[in-house]
């Protein structure tokens, strides 16, 4: 598709008329741009990805992390990643870091992961995106043994994005705070990678909703990995994913408090259960977020 195509389409040319009224001066302005991962509105990055990042840049959502790499074509949301990097500078977003399907290499040969690895630092370079992160380890592969082999593959992964000039992370959800008779799988991690190459994002939500210590805590005890957070609401009676605002996390005590010395970036994030639908989840909680939250980051 030829970059004046897309304009067209989209209207990319006519974005400065969304931007949006944060209400910071520049006296205040945030330290960290407000980000937003897109897995969010999976549905309707589907549907129309370059509507639906117009209408995010509309809000106030200034960065992104992404998901769904296609390996074969190097490109992300039906885009070559030259293509997409053009959009993203039209509409003035930057990406940050991505999500990536490497679970899915966890029991083949490293060679086949290293190949993938390479897809994955290729697109990344193209998008001047900085982070590469390991999102998931599926159900099948979540044992003890495991998560020492898991630590094993994010070292020496680690060590080969850092050589190629990026940075790589780790994302929990639950399942890593599970105890195996007085072990868990976030202890492992945190022992066994390298932290000066392993660097750690942070989803508060599956924090507080699983582990033992608070997000505060696990920062404190492990200075200078935790360089990404997820910052996503949980439901006060079935404990979901919910709009920020809605729920039982008082993100207003945690972030008044918390520590951001290694912090980067940080994503607003909601897997499911949306009120309405996936673009006004986005919308109400960018709205509570800069009117609330956005003043401590």
């Amino acid at each position: 598709m030829l970059r004046r195509n897309f304009m067209k389409q989209s209207g990319l040319a006519s974005a400065a008329t969304f931007l949006p009224v944060t209400g910071f001066t520049m006296k205040n302005k945030p330290k960290f741009k407000m980000g937003l991962q897109l897995f969010t509105i999976r549905d309707a990055m589907k549907a129309d990805p370059l509507g639906s990042l117009k209408k995010a840049k509309a809000m106030g959502y200034e960065d992104l992390e992404i998901y769904g790499f296609d390996p074969e074509q190097i490109g992300y949301y039906g885009y070559e990643a030259k293509e997409f990097k053009m959009i993203l500078d039209d509409l003035n977003l930057t990406t940050t870091s991505g999500h990536y399907d490497f679970s899915s290499y966890f029991d083949k040969p490293d060679d086949e992961l290293k190949r993938y690895l390479n897809s994955c630092i290729q697109g990344a370079h193209i998008l001047n995106k900085p982070y590469i992160t390991w999102p998931w380890l599926a159900p099948e592969f979540r044992t003890i043994e495991n998560f020492k082999i898991l630590s094993e593959k994010l070292n020496w992964m680690s060590e080969y994005v850092n050589a190629a000039g990026l940075k790589f992370a780790y994302h929990n959800h639950d399942f890593e705070f599970t105890d195996h008779n007085g072990q868990t799988g976030y202890d492992i991690l945190l022992k066994e990678t390298n932290p000066q190459l392993v660097k750690l994002q942070m989803d508060m939500y599956w924090v507080m909703h699983s582990s033992n210590k608070t997000p505060q805590q696990l920062i404190t005890d492990n200075p200078g990995r935790f360089v990404m957070w997820h910052i996503k609401d949980m439901d006060k009676v079935s404990r979901d994913y919910t709009e920020l605002g809605n729920g039982s996390i008082d993100y207003k005590e945690m972030l008044s408090g918390i520590d951001t010395d290694a912090l980067e970036y940080y994503y607003i994030e909601q897997g499911s259960n949306f009120a309405k639908n996936s673009m006004k989840s986005i919308a109400d909680s960018a709205k509570f977020f800069k009117k609330n939250l956005q003043q401590y980051l």
